[in-house]
């Protein structure tokens, strides 16, 4: 499908405002440009953050989460303990394709809600997600920005942040999809490996590009 054809973004609504995909590499800084775009009155809804409320109890995916991979997974107040799941889907490679297969749809379709219902007057739209390139679900916005960094930056990054040792560091960012490819795909890419203030300025040009400089 062509990035310019625009039907590729009217699932998530017929919207006001565009609405980008942001994603990146591990430990590239996708939160922390994230929380730029949320400064200048863009609305952000967050992937990891949709897929932690969707298995909360109560949530769309909660009691499908619990039939497919039992009840050992839940916690002493009834939570889905997302350490024990993991350690479940982490090792087996079908038992990660299954959760993803529950989960994605489910994210995708509150993800929309929110953006329907929630995001008023924001000027701007903004779906930060890890695996936005990885499901396809890139085509369904507007455009798409990815934050890039070169791996001894990311290294360095996930020791620092996640006290990694450097071959535990290295075996993250093998395990993910290239980050070339995502910056193939993309409309606007920011390069993190500079100061904070060199991010911001970017994330800005791409702000003011997206919103016509409001």
């Amino acid at each position: 499908m062509r990035r310019d054809d625009r039907s590729v973004s009217t699932d998530l609504a017929s919207r006001p405002r565009p609405v980008a995909g942001l994603t990146g590499g591990i430990a590239c800084g996708k939160s922390t440009v994230a929380r730029f775009f949320a400064s200048w009155g863009a609305y952000v809804v967050d992937a990891d953050r949709v897929a932690r409320d969707v298995v909360a109890p109560g949530g769309p995916a909660y009691d499908v989460v619990v039939e497919r991979f039992g009840r050992s997974i839940l916690a002493g107040d009834g939570t889905i303990d997302r350490v024990e799941l993991g350690r479940i889907v982490f090792d087996n490679a079908a038992e990660r394709e299954a959760l993803e297969a529950i989960l994605h749809p489910v994210i995708r379709e509150e993800s929309k809600r929110r953006f329907t219902e929630q995001a008023g007057d924001a000027p701007l739209g903004i779906f930060e997600a890890s695996l936005l390139v990885e499901t396809g679900a890139h085509e369904d916005f507007d455009c798409l920005i990815v934050v890039a960094c070169e791996p001894q930056t990311q290294i360095a990054r996930l020791i620092e942040r996640d006290g990694l040792g450097e071959d535990d560091a290295r075996k993250r960012i093998a395990a993910q999809y290239p980050l070339e490819k995502k910056i193939a795909l993309a409309d606007h890419v920011i390069d993190t490996d500079g100061s904070l203030e060199q991010t911001e300025l970017q994330a800005r040009a791409v702000w003011d590009v997206l919103t016509g400089g409001d």
